[in-house]
């Protein structure tokens, strides 16, 4: 196999970057800067994937290209290609958790500021409203997922002196080496699913920062949002199947909750003439938490140092988890 080259006393690893697009010189130089280098699929043992549109390729390319041993996504959630990954296991497969923490985190501070600040309202007004709104300052919040996003997001909400409860799928242990940072440092409480029920009662605002899986699909229905005070927003950065969406819809027409603030939607994108685009409650952005000009950088950190790490044999961040569906 075509592990690495030579060159004096240093190990280089050949690694491929693929497609040919706007984003490939980028992570070309990111490749570099981790001291491997860019080489054709043929040649390579590695592949960084540079066009997220374009994953149903990325099987015929390692099947084409025996030699590659381990892959570098663009994505934090796997979604996209779960069943390419899964039908070659001899593979290593590294995704982008973690990778677009930072960005995510900022735009679910800005959507939960919005919404319980009442600019749903505001900004559909065309005469002078009256007033409404809740102090995010000393909230009850419950975030749903303990990976990089909600270590950036408590992070963020430090200065607000909210009460902070994380809900994570184990509670008690640390995150599987290699994987994003889930010390949940900032949190008041670390449950586990089963007390989600107990959690949402208290809640002012709820958080959705979690992987979707079969298990977290639809995490969020009608008897979850029936839970939750009337005056709760849910500010979703994750996936739209962690809520489902008829059941969203009723609790904002019937006022069971204060309101929803969504990056991400079930369907996506959400459909023009959609019951979401027209409520006063719900305010809603593209799934663009994490930009594509956000993000490259991001991820050319992410290759550099896996790449590195490659190159000195140490282990590589962000290796996906199947048994875990992330």
């Amino acid at each position: 196999m075509h592990t690495a080259q030579q060159e004096g006393d240093a190990m280089s690893v050949l690694v491929a970057v693929e497609p040919d697009c706007w984003r490939r010189p980028v992570l070309a130089e990111a490749v570099e800067r981790g001291g491997g280098t860019v080489s054709t699929p043929d040649g390579a043992s590695a592949l960084v994937w540079a066009e997220p549109t374009q994953a149903q390729l990325i099987g015929e390319l390692v099947d084409a290209n025996p030699g590659i041993e381990w892959v570098q996504l663009p994505y934090a959630g796997i979604e996209p290609v779960v069943d390419i990954v899964t039908a070659r296991p001899a593979i290593e497969w590294y995704c982008g958790k973690g990778v677009y923490a930072e960005p995510v985190a900022e735009h679910a501070l800005m959507l939960a500021l919005a919404g319980m600040r009442g600019m749903a309202t505001y900004a559909r007004a065309t005469d002078w409203a009256a007033p409404e709104g809740r102090n995010l300052l000393g909230a009850s919040v419950t975030v749903l997922g303990g990976g990089g996003i909600t270590d950036s997001l408590l992070r963020l909400l430090a200065p607000f002196g909210c009460e902070v409860t994380v809900v994570r799928n184990r509670p008690m242990l640390s995150a599987p080496h290699g994987a994003a940072s889930s010390d949940t440092a900032g949190a008041a409480r670390v449950v586990g699913p089963d007390e989600l029920s107990q959690v949402l009662p208290g809640t002012d605002v709820l958080f959705l920062a979690l992987a979707l899986t079969t298990d977290t699909a639809g995490i969020i229905g009608s008897a979850e949002l029936a839970a939750l005070p009337d005056h709760a927003w849910i500010v979703n950065v994750a996936r739209g199947g962690h809520i489902v969406t008829d059941d969203l819809v009723e609790a904002l027409q019937n006022g069971q909750i204060g309101g929803a603030a969504l990056d991400v939607t079930d369907p996506e994108p959400l459909p023009d003439g959609h019951p979401l685009w027209s409520l006063p409650n719900c305010l809603i952005t593209p799934h663009i938490g994490n930009t594509p000009e956000m993000g490259l950088a991001l991820l050319a950190e992410r290759v550099t140092a896996n790449v590195a790490r490659r190159v000195a044999g140490e282990p590589l961040i962000g290796p996906v988890y199947l048994d875990l569906g992330y």
